[in-house]
């Protein structure tokens, strides 16, 4: 597993902040087709978070499947108890099925910018390299939070290890 934290300047409504962006680069053992029909779900989402974060939607579940051009709204509970950030919106800008790519534009009261993309690159007929890249800015909170997310995303990767292991974990 890699992870890359670099400092970048960004437009937050009108003005040039500074902001970080992360990536955490894993390779799985899991064909393509699978890990692309897991990555649109929420059950998904719920295991690779759970034991971090637990989501509580305002419309008292998550749609089974993401859709493109979507907003869904939730309260996130920081290892499953602590309450972060107030409503969290996560809004599915862009899935391409052809490219292998999932990217979300989140935000709450803490996280002004959680911007998340998800690439699937096929290196065999059984392996993938999957790549999360967020871009975050939380004010004077920017350093704290990425340090959080980083924590978080690497998790998220060996719970992906687990689903490559066993694609019947999540359904």
């Amino acid at each position: 597993m890699k992870t890359k934290a670099e400092k970048i300047k960004i437009d937050y409504k009108g003005n040039k902040v500074t902001a970080c962006k992360l990536t955490v680069t894993s390779e799985i053992p899991i064909d393509i087709d699978t890990a692309r029909s897991k990555i649109q779900t929420s059950a998904l989402l719920n295991f690779v978070a759970n034991g971090k974060v637990k989501f509580k939607p305002t419309g008292g579940q998550f749609p089974e499947i993401w859709k493109e051009g979507h907003t869904v709204s939730t309260h996130m509970l920081i290892y499953r108890f602590l309450p972060f950030g107030g409503l969290h919106f996560l809004y599915f800008e862009k899935i391409d099925q052809a490219n292998f790519i999932l990217q979300t534009r989140e935000w709450d009261n803490a996280t002004k910018v959680w911007n998340h993309k998800i690439t699937l690159k096929k290196i065999t007929d059984k392996s993938i390299i999957y790549e999360d890249e967020i871009i975050i800015y939380g004010g004077v909170l920017t350093s704290f939070i990425t340090r959080w997310a980083k924590s978080f995303y690497k998790y998220r990767q060996k719970r992906w290890q687990l689903v490559a292991k066993d694609p019947f974990l999540v359904k």
